[in-house]
């Protein structure tokens, strides 16, 4: 009889490596997280291989790299020409399911431009099919509320505001006026037990998507009070922004530019403005989210055991990004910097027991987990995916030619929401950069900006930039070739691979 196997990819927003007990964030309160630590493998090296949001769910969901699937923005399309896991799950006979989002602009060429999709930030990725919708605008998750008997207020999204009349927007140890019970969390468990339960013991695949940590930076009680400030680890900034601003342009408009407002509903006043004490409340409260979501999977995890599912699910934990938390006076995920592109990722295998419990070294991107899944359920990997399959290194056999260095890419043309672009006085296709890092040297390469270099080594924090220092021109030459090496190994080549000849049509699988 063939084994029945399940995958459960539980993808969170904006939670960030650091915030991983198992990783060194022991201030935390995570059971379920650190059971999946204990039952599973939890990598320390792993990013996002892009962000915001769209570009790093469109780089989990293909496989591909950002220079690769060009959903290069929040609200640029993507081509439909793309294979995604939602698809390549059909190739092998699964119907996979989606609760969350994905943010994901469609190709103008398969609609109408008047198509309303377009007005939003993004919508379903094609392939998969909808068991508890967030998108378009939250109006899966209002309706859920007004379902429930919720007297939705004028603007709804004031459900976000602090508890009291008198209350001040921005970092603060209250609650939000939604609670724990109605919140967008419970929303999305509610939704995840529903189809698990009507799925029976058929087989099935789960992209159970939660919205948090992701701002407004407000948790419902009892979440609101679980840490005190004075227990979250200290910000990784200078002094003084203006002297985070002088390393690059780049880095110098988004310092002046990020205001609390996304991130606070209803503040003012500007993200580099922010004291340290407002900063560990916004982490106490980033943690109280995370600890929200953590026993909302127990009530998933414990449904598994109730029916014996567990030892048949393929388990992948991860994130579509980081978030900068006000680390180098930063609020959100853009750039360069580590804090909006390191991410959990745990996989629990239960083909691979022998290594529960390890945290394995090796240097992994988000682009690994189509290729894992579909190999796990004895899929083909699609020629094209630039990942590979974590599957050895989940089994302990990893490959003598595996990766020596992270690539992670950002696109900052301009948006509606955010104009880099005609600050900088550039054109849409030179605003972009690349990263090359590995243990000792971070490479930040742009299409028409100057060049960033950091020694990991000495400057962790990466403070000084050592790019113009003749010293290291050699390591910047290195580093610089290695980028150029790294795109040019991973050009599209879905079609590469066959030849045409006097015997017909020939395949080459190297």
């Amino acid at each position: 009889m063939v084994r029945k196997r399940n995958v459960l990819l539980i993808v969170v927003d904006q939670w960030r490596a650091d915030f991983v007990p198992a990783l060194g964030a022991g201030f935390l309160k995570t059971p379920n997280l650190d059971r999946l630590c204990r039952e599973g493998v939890t990598f320390r090296n792993h990013v996002t291989t892009a962000v915001p949001c769209g570009p790093a769910r469109a780089s989990l969901l293909t496989g591909l790299y950002l220079m690769n699937h060009r959903a290069v923005q929040n609200t640029v399309p993507l081509d439909a020409r793309h294979m995604n896991l939602g698809k390549a799950l059909r190739g092998v006979g699964y119907d996979p399911a989606l609760i969350g989002y994905t943010t994901t602009v469609p190709d103008p060429r398969t609609t109408s431009a008047k198509d309303p999709r377009f007005t939003l930030l993004g919508d379903l990725m094609e392939g998969f099919r909808s068991v508890g919708a967030f998108e378009p605008s939250m109006e899966g998750y209002f309706g859920w509320l007004a379902q429930k008997g919720y007297p939705l207020p004028e603007n709804r999204e004031d459900i976000w505001l602090p508890e009291g009349e008198d209350a001040v927007p921005g970092a603060t140890d209250r609650p939000s006026r939604i609670t724990a019970e109605l919140s967008d969390t419970a929303y999305f468990t509610e939704r995840a037990l529903t189809y698990l339960k009507g799925r029976g013991t058929k087989p099935w695949f789960l992209h159970l998507g939660y919205w948090r940590p992701h701002p407004p930076f407000i948790a419902p009680e009892p979440y609101n009070r679980m840490y005190r400030p004075e227990d979250m680890p200290a910000t990784v900034r200078s002094e003084h922004w203006r002297d985070e601003a002088a390393q690059h342009p780049l880095l110098e408009f988004y310092l002046r530019g990020i205001g609390q407002g996304s991130f606070f509903h209803g503040a003012g006043g500007a993200a580099n403005e922010m004291e340290e004490a407002s900063i560990r409340q916004m982490r106490a409260t980033y943690a109280g989210l995370i600890s929200e979501v953590d026993a909302a999977l127990g009530e998933v995890f414990a449904h598994l055991d109730a029916t014996d599912q567990w030892k048949d699910t393929l388990i992948v934990f991860t994130s579509d990004h980081g978030e900068q938390l006000g680390d180098h006076h930063l609020l959100g995920k853009i750039g360069f910097h580590d804090e909006s592109f390191r991410i959990p990722l745990v996989v629990v295998d239960p083909d691979a027991c022998d290594r529960a419990g390890q945290i394995e070294s090796s240097f992994t991107e988000s682009v690994d987990v189509l290729p894992t899944i579909i190999d796990w359920l004895g899929g083909e990997v699609p020629r094209a995916c630039d990942g590979r399959s974590l599957g050895p290194i989940l089994r302990g056999e990893k490959p003598a030619d595996w990766r020596e260095h992270l690539f992670y890419e950002y696109d900052f043309r301009d948006v509606y929401y955010s104009h880099p672009q005609k600050e900088l006085g550039l054109g849409q296709d030179d605003c972009s950069l690349c990263v090359v890092q590995d243990e000792r040297w971070k490479y930040v390469h742009f299409a028409a900006l100057p060049p960033l270099l950091f020694d990991l080594g000495n400057d962790p924090g990466q403070f000084r930039n050592l790019a113009d220092d003749p010293a290291h021109a050699v390591v910047v030459a290195e580093y610089a070739q290695r980028a150029l090496s790294h795109r040019m190994r991973h050009a599209e080549r879905t079609l590469t691979h066959f030849r045409s000849g006097p015997e017909g049509l020939q395949e080459k699988s190297r």
